[in-house]
């Protein structure tokens, strides 16, 4: 008779333990429920409000609408600098423009071309800058110089619109999304394009 061992009971018990605690979900708070993480890009359709999927389509049709205007690929080869100004939201909803933004420059430098910050980025550049040369904590010769900052020759500018509209059982909205690349010294719209997209969910 094979001799009893508590080793062949003990093994299975640890990995079971184990591989209960690599699950990605965990009790909330409140413990009435568990949280689990998902596919970022997965397509998001709890609400009609614009969600993570019409941030993810938008910046994907400009980006690639954007690298196939010839100033853009100009400014690519020649190390031209862009800027962007805030996406102005027209829609009746709150949400952070910055989020649109950002995920066109991103996926823009990702293909090579170069951005200048701008806004609330710029004034903290400014303070830095300041804080190097005026507090007398840092030595001059390591210290960031003032006045070699470069200017952007193109700036993009842009709003998200909407109409909403509701029925009995339905309700529909429509958002527009316009982006412009502008040249700075002149004015001059190089480049414009859009993005609709319409959601419609059950009341």
């Amino acid at each position: 008779m094979t001799a009893f061992k508590p080793q062949t009971l003990l093994l299975p018990a640890l990995l079971a333990l184990s591989l209960s605690a690599c699950q990605t979900t965990s009790p909330t708070a409140a413990g009435d429920g568990s949280v689990s993480y998902g596919d970022a890009k997965a397509v998001e359709t709890v609400t009609t409000d614009l969600g993570s999927t019409d941030i993810q389509m938008i910046a994907e049709k400009m980006t690639q609408s954007l690298l196939q205007t010839p100033e853009v690929r100009t400014a690519i080869k020649k190390r031209q600098l862009l800027m962007a100004s805030p996406v102005q939201n027209k829609t009746s909803e709150y949400f952070d423009t910055r989020l649109i933004t950002d995920t066109i420059l991103t996926q823009l430098q990702k293909n090579g071309v170069k951005y200048v910050i701008g806004g609330e980025d710029m004034q903290n550049q400014v303070d830095e800058l300041r804080r190097q040369n005026q507090s007398g904590l840092y030595k001059k010769s390591k210290s960031a110089k003032v006045g070699n900052m470069e200017g952007a020759k193109y700036r993009l500018d842009g709003s998200i619109s909407s109409i909403v509209k509701k029925g009995s059982t339905v309700k529909d909205v429509y958002y527009k999304m316009n982006l412009r690349l502008i040249e700075i010294e002149t004015g001059i719209v190089e480049w414009s394009d859009e993005k609709e997209i319409r959601k419609s969910a059950k009341r």
